[in-house]
């Protein structure tokens, strides 16, 4: 089976929101050639609509749209959509980079960037996704992982803080099972790469950093006021315990 298919037989439906028409008939070409279904749109508001439809598999989205722009377009779609979102944008300030992972992007690549980049990313978004059983595969999940006050349920993807729902994205929810189950213990940001973003991480890639960021604002602080995800500078991350629960 073809890495950018879902099942066999059935392409990968990809909705591309871009205004920048001849880049859009571009990369239609190139990622058809790859066996991807393309649907372009060239209007904010309009790939709003299509993008919360449930018909395509991921969204390949620029910031930089007429009317309803890209940032907003991601801002009200992950309010009703966990829809695997590639932010693509001429904007390659680390500043819009940084806000397009905030609102829940799942990855970015800047502009000007190679098709053959952007397929690989794509089809590292729709590993992970077909991985974690996004893409109507079955899998076999062992219980929830508990670390204090932190509960994790691999198989309904849900996890709580204080017996408290905590809405985390995809990549988030990644993020954060690979810290809980190696509670104690330091994590690279390679490992923590290809575990939640299916890919090598790339000289001076923050997005693992962003995710972590968030991951801290949306759990809080600790028991006794102590950081949950701790940097460990140079190497990655460590998720802390103050109990032995697992």
């Amino acid at each position: 089976m073809d890495s950018a298919t879902v099942d066999q037989g059935t392409p990968v439906r990809v909705l591309l929101l871009d205004d920048d028409a001849e880049l859009c008939r571009l990369l239609e070409e190139y990622l058809e050639s790859e066996y991807f279904q393309v649907e372009s749109v060239h209007d904010g508001q309009r790939g709003l609509e299509r993008a919360g439809s449930g018909e395509h598999d991921i969204l390949i989205l620029d910031l930089m749209l007429p009317g309803l722009n890209g940032v907003e377009v991601l801002r009200q779609l992950r309010r009703r959509s966990d829809i695997p979102i590639l932010v693509l944008s001429a904007r390659s300030d680390e500043i819009d980079r940084v806000v397009g992972l905030e609102l829940g992007a799942d990855d970015y690549l800047p502009k000007p960037g190679s098709p053959r980049e952007l397929v690989a990313r794509v089809r590292s978004i729709l590993r992970r996704v077909k991985r974690n059983g996004g893409l109507n595969q079955s899998a076999t999940f062992e219980g929830p992982i508990v670390v204090d006050e932190v509960c994790l349920d691999p198989a309904s993807r849900t996890v709580t803080c204080e017996n408290k729902p905590v809405n985390l994205t995809s990549v988030e929810f990644d993020v954060l099972e690979t810290l809980l189950r190696s509670a104690g213990e330091v994590v690279s940001r390679d490992q923590l790469s290809e575990d939640a973003l299916d890919r090598d991480l790339a000289p001076l890639d923050r997005v693992i950093d962003v995710h972590v960021s968030r991951l801290r604002k949306k759990l809080g602080e600790g028991p006794d006021d102590q950081e949950r995800i701790k940097s460990i500078r140079g190497v990655g991350y460590l998720y802390t315990r103050t109990s032995h629960n697992r």
